[in-house]
């Protein structure tokens, strides 16, 4: 018995050590600096202010309030757009038919490009190409996209669905394989058309997947920054700035890294709670097979 546990902490041991340097002592580290007026500069002064910092994040830093709300509902619209696609390209390409493995190939190839190079090859087409189309026809609707809030919204909203999409069809697509083929066969004889196979086989047995899709893509875009700063830099006057983003001009903008740490520990604090009631919720609601 001593044995198998000393086992069992030797093989945990590594991944324990990674957990504690990577990511406990920096959260500790960056806690103690979020109670100080820290400038980033090594070895300049430090000065205690207790939770002032976090008091004037809510006092004097419209932005930051501002800043997560859109991304509150930039995620909301993402996580489901995002999910709701993932989904369908599962149910697209476990279908038996000539070239759905390739088709598999070409939907997750997105979510291997970079961000910043993904938001830089988006930038070009809704800029360069988008006014493109816009003189040569006059269209309107072409015209001035990442120029203001809506268009740069939903801009921000095509590139993360076309990049994450791919990613959710391949958690999907494991979880649609493991659905025994006796459970459907069952449903068919039953007299059970497409969608009410769809509606009380597939979905029920599906949300073990749900729960690690949505999981995944609510942290994704909360957490966006990347494609943030290349697509709109969070502009135009700060309108499209995620809190991402808004924590990185704090910190490397105006050399208030006490502040941003601040603001970082309330972010942490609130996407985690968002991420492990989600969790309970659709856990509650998975079904065996």
């Amino acid at each position: 018995m001593k044995k198998s546990k000393l086992r069992f902490w030797i093989f945990l041991a590594p991944a324990l050590i990674s957990f504690t340097i990577i990511v406990l002592i920096p959260t500790l580290i960056g806690f103690f600096y979020s109670l100080t007026d820290w400038n980033g500069i090594v070895g300049s002064d430090i000065e205690f202010v207790g939770f002032q910092n976090f008091i004037d994040i809510f006092t004097r830093d419209d932005s930051f309030l501002h800043a997560f709300g859109f991304t509150a509902l930039f995620s909301i619209c993402a996580v489901i757009l995002v999910n709701l696609v993932g989904f369908a390209l599962a149910l697209l390409v476990t279908q038996k038919f000539k070239g759905a493995t390739l088709l598999r190939g070409i939907f997750f190839m997105p979510n291997l490009i970079g961000g910043l190079l993904l938001g830089f090859t988006w930038q070009f087409i809704f800029v360069s190409i988008f006014e493109a189309i816009a003189q040569k026809t006059g269209w309107e609707f072409f015209s001035g996209w990442l120029s203001n809030a809506p268009t740069g919204f939903v801009g921000l909203l095509i590139l993360t669905v076309w990049q994450l999409s791919g990613y959710m069809m391949i958690v999907y697509i494991a979880q649609i394989q493991q659905i025994p083929e006796s459970v459907k066969e069952a449903a068919r004889i039953d007299g059970a058309d497409g969608w009410a196979m769809l509606k009380s086989i597939i979905l029920p047995l599906m949300m073990p997947a749900f729960t690690i899709g949505l999981f995944l893509s609510i942290s994704s875009s909360f957490k966006m920054f990347d494609q943030n700063l290349a697509l709109t830099q969070g502009g135009p006057y700060k309108s499209t700035e995620m809190i991402a983003l808004n924590i990185y001009n704090s910190a490397f903008g105006a050399n208030e890294f006490g502040f941003a740490q601040a603001k970082a520990i309330i972010f942490l604090i609130v996407v985690a709670a968002i991420g492990i009631t989600q969790l309970v919720i659709t856990k509650r609601k998975e079904v065996e097979m």
